[in-house]
């Protein structure tokens, strides 16, 4: 293999010990601030958005009738498989940098970059797309309560406006919000979060009692074919054969495009050090939040498709139309209330989470160094959090960024896979690691979440696929050219911070032990036992 910047190879893998010790020796480090219920609150602040008031309706009418809701109950599968490896990973290694610092460990510095930058495309794409969306709920919530825009103002606000206001004012106040302090941060998302769920469970139970059953007839409508001016699924160009709508197909195309309603649980393993007891919290919330999430989601899929012909659910608010035409106008505005709040909470954590894949960066040298900061006057990595409010601000800027949503679906899916593989990789490279959560019936879950997810990701356009190859590509380059030279492994005995190069007020990367080190920092081994039972076999 090629020569790196220091003698060693291009494959260099971080040594485990490494992952902790860089943050236990290191003055700029996270505060633990988040619980369990803390973790909870965020993956549902990231995976209950405005999905949950449309997608159900748009793909009902589209791609799978009332089957959609089992296709929900798949995407919800899909992402269990995936939630429990992410757990396994994370309670082993529970360092934040999610699948980019696991990939690291386990696959080596080049594939961790390819992952890392796989998680920079979901995180900005999903920031810039979810801010243009909330500024048209905040137009339609505005004039729900009676207060009117004026014309010329108002075509600032839609979601296809040219030149959109609101989406970037949105995006600096929560930035700036992200930047003063995660505390502050974790407060305002609880009782958000607490009130978007109420809204939920409140249109569900109004909802439930003017379900109508046959308007669940037929539950797998016909087949169909795919319009001729329709982008091809991948799998569907490899075959040279277009699956169309409905049908059995229908339900798989439609899970495709609502994992993207599910993703989020895996933006929880990105706040691992900010986590206490994390090897046990970490886990448990992605496994809760996924449980949780799960039955929002199908019972206002159940409730929605019962309420309307299917046929009649591709409007722009399909919840808010079918509530009206049962006689339940006034639910509208609580509807849109609820996607206002709903949105606000993804965008907070989805910052959340792309500061600290930056700032992990910037820590290993991938990614300039000045990211790998903690501001002691905030407590957070304010110029990692700086960098990912301000790229999602740029690419919100641009009005064909509604159309950029799969991009996102395949970000996330790709480092579904690499986590499926990581833990079958982990178990034989490092079986006797401490982990807080160990995946049941290795190998058969981490092979069906792998399967179950390219699946999925076969299933995107190909016009996706294309976006997500030169996006890659964009980032090989990147690592060619800057982070595989300037890398901290690479560099491991001349990497240090100068003094005078520093936030003001926070000091160098220089080791600070202390004389009792964090016990959530250190690669724990237990000893191989003489006999092991059938779940330690696996």
């Amino acid at each position: 293999m090629a020569p790196s910047a220091n003698g060693q190879t291009v494959g260099r893998r971080l040594p485990v010990e490494s992952a902790f010790t860089r943050v236990e020796d290191a003055r700029h480090r996270l505060p633990r601030l988040f619980g369990r219920r803390d973790l909870v609150v965020l993956g549902l602040g990231v995976m209950i958005g405005s999905g949950i008031f449309s997608l159900s309706g748009k793909q009902a009418a589209t791609v799978a009738g009332p089957a959609v809701i089992l296709s929900f109950v798949i995407a919800a599968i899909v992402c269990v498989l995936a939630a429990a490896c992410y757990a396994e990973l994370s309670s082993t290694i529970p360092v934040s940098g999610s699948a980019y610092t696991f990939s690291y460990v386990t696959f080596g510095e080049a594939w961790a970059w390819l992952v890392g930058w796989a998680l920079v495309l979901e995180l900005v794409t999903a920031a810039a797309i979810v801010a243009r969306v909330w500024s048209a709920y905040f137009l339609a919530t505005l004039n729900g309560f009676g207060v009117s825009i004026p014309a010329g103002l108002a075509q600032f606000f839609g979601p296809d406006a040219k030149v959109n206001l609101v989406a970037p004012l949105l995006l600096l106040l929560l930035t700036a919000m992200i930047v003063t302090g995660t505390k502050l941060s974790a407060r305002v998302l609880t009782v958000v979060v607490l009130a978007k769920v109420a809204v939920i469970v409140l249109v569900v139970i109004i909802g439930a009692t003017h379900i109508k059953p046959e308007n669940f007839e037929p539950f797998v409508p016909m087949a169909r074919a795919a319009p001729a001016t329709a982008s091809p699924t991948l799998l569907g160009w490899i075959l040279d054969s277009s699956f169309g709508a409905f049908g059995v197909m229908g339900i798989f195309t439609a899970a495709s495009s609502i994992v993207f309603a599910f993703i989020g649980f895996d933006l929880i393993a990105t706040a691992s050090e900010d986590a206490r007891n994390p090897r046990k919290t970490v886990p448990q919330g992605m496994l809760l939040g996924v449980g949780a999430v799960t039955i929002l989601y199908v019972a206002m899929a159940v409730v929605l498709v019962g309420l309307r012909p299917y046929a009649e659910l591709g409007g722009g608010a399909p919840v808010s139309e079918a509530l009206d035409t049962v006689g339940v106008g006034w639910a509208a505005d609580v509807v849109n209330l609820g996607a206002l709040l709903a949105l606000m909470t993804v965008i907070m954590v989805v910052l959340i989470a792309q500061s600290r894949v930056l700032f992990n960066m910037g820590r290993d040298g991938l990614l300039p160094k000045s990211l790998g900061r903690v501001s002691r006057v905030y407590s957070s990595p304010a110029r990692a959090a700086t960098a990912a409010g301000l790229a999602a601000v740029a690419l919100t800027l641009y009005p064909g960024v509604l159309d950029l949503e799969e991009l996102l679906v395949i970000g996330a899916l790709f480092c579904f896979a690499f986590c499926a593989i990581g833990v079958l990789r982990l178990r034989r490279t490092e079986p006797d690691l401490e982990r807080g959560f160990r995946v049941p019936m290795v190998p058969l879950i981490p092979l069906l979440s792998l399967a179950a997810t390219v699946w999925l990701m076969l299933n995107l356009k190909t016009s996706t696929w294309v976006k997500f190859g030169v996006w890659m590509l964009l980032g090989l380059a990147i690592y060619g050219l800057y982070g595989r030279w300037h890398s901290r492994l690479a560099n491991e005995e001349s990497w240090d911070f100068e003094v005078g190069d520093t936030d003001p007020g926070t000091g160098g990367l220089q080791a600070v032990r202390t004389s009792e080190p964090d016990p959530e920092l250190r690669a724990v081994r237990t000893p191989p036992r003489p006999t092991r039972g059938k779940h330690m076999r696996n």
